[in-house]
């Protein structure tokens, strides 16, 4: 009996109840609007503007930019298909936004690693700050951490594409990830799995540890400062501790530990791909 391949994907989507899904579209929509001009807003302004040239302003730039384009991955798709009875996808398509998601996903998070450095260096080593962060070294770890993300996104998506898709063909998600699609394949992808859980997972808790070690290192050091030195201190370092919690919360969650059909899980990604993580920092300009 020939083997049919499966090219079409249906998306289970949030949730059912289209009166449920009209409410979601109301409500994400102006979400991921807001975040597309929010971020937008924050480019546009540390582009134009000439004072806004240090090294924090860099790596804003970076992450506000990374995030519109890591945000529209998944959230378009999403939007319109709230409103569409079935929700389908190709199989290309599918591997497409999982190659974008993770590679945007992984520049992300390593931008945020870069930025507690350059808070560290700012809080501990203010004297040498401009050395160690030249323009050129800024530059270098902005193309590093879009490296990184692709150097993961490739793994991932090599050993997802000689996986053989012939029979069942609905994702059990609102957006194209790994594990939902892990359980659709003809074969058993138990192996794939756990390269998956290393590769982002242990992305997640190296780069945890990085930045409680910095943000460690600095409320030492900050037990040196004057109050008013302190208070400065820990303003700069407030908003990209509540980013970092709210990204690394749930990613960790979602990908070091086995899969599951948790509907928790649909809920949890919501908080990670669709929360504007780059807004926090508005405070700054």
């Amino acid at each position: 009996m020939a083997t049919v391949n499966v090219t079409e994907l249906i998306i289970a989507g949030l949730f059912q109840d289209p009166e449920v899904q009209k409410v979601c579209f109301v409500l994400f929509l102006p979400v991921y609007l807001a975040t597309v001009l929010g971020n937008g807003l924050i480019v546009v302004t540390i582009s134009v503007s000439k004072s806004l040239n240090s090294p924090m302003y860099i790596f804003l730039s970076s992450l506000s930019l990374v995030e519109i384009c890591y945000s529209s991955t998944v959230v378009p798709k999403f939007i319109t298909d709230l409103l569409a009875k079935v929700k389908t996808i190709s199989l290309k398509g599918c591997l497409t936004q999982i190659f974008f998601f993770h590679l945007l996903g992984v520049a992300e998070i390593l931008l945020l690693v870069v930025m507690a450095y350059d808070r560290y260096v700012a809080i501990c080593k203010p004297l040498h700050y401009m050395n160690i962060m030249s323009h050129q070294v800024c530059h270098m770890l902005v193309a590093g951490s879009w490296l990184g993300g692709l150097i993961h996104s490739i793994i991932q998506i090599l050993i997802t594409i000689p996986l053989p898709f012939c029979g069942p063909n609905v994702i059990d998600h609102y957006f194209c990830d790994l594990q939902p699609l892990f359980k659709l394949a003809c074969t058993d992808t138990f192996m794939e799995g756990v390269i998956v859980m290393a590769n982002s997972g242990l992305i997640s808790i190296i780069s945890l540890f990085i930045l409680g070690s910095s943000y460690a290192i600095i409320l030492i050091s900050l037990r040196k400062h004057s109050a008013e030195g302190r208070r400065k201190a820990l303003s700069t370092c407030a908003s990209h501790i509540t980013v970092v919690i709210l990204f690394f919360g749930p990613a960790t969650f979602l990908y070091l530990r086995p899969s599951s059909t948790f509907t928790e899980d649909k809920l949890v990604a919501v908080f990670y791909s669709h929360y504007p993580h780059a807004e926090p920092y508005h405070l700054y300009i």
